[in-house]
């Protein structure tokens, strides 16, 4: 199974959430990614490409795999900081 996600990644849980009300108000995700996350990734607005199971931290795979497609998922704790995950595909 691979999947491609891309992602928001900020300092605090605070930052993540407000950025999550943001997008459910109906501001552009990659936008956001480029303007807030700490991730090189935000250069492109967020994408992080595909990937298999057990390639990212483990909180971050039992969301990208387990959750549903096309949702805005988080914040999600991981050693780096707080996230938001966007899962593009998945199969």
């Amino acid at each position: 199974m691979k999947a491609s996600a891309r992602h928001i990644l900020v300092d605090t849980e605070a930052e993540c959430q407000r950025i999550k009300e943001e997008i459910e108000k109906g501001k552009d995700f990659a936008d956001l990614a480029q303007a807030h996350s700490n991730c090189p990734s935000g250069a492109r607005g967020g994408a992080l490409g595909e990937f298999s199971p057990g390639q990212m931290v483990p909180e971050f795979d039992r969301v990208v795999f387990q959750e549903d497609v096309g949702k805005v998922h988080g914040p999600i704790q991981t050693q780096f900081g707080y996230h938001l995950v966007e899962i593009t595909s998945r199969g």
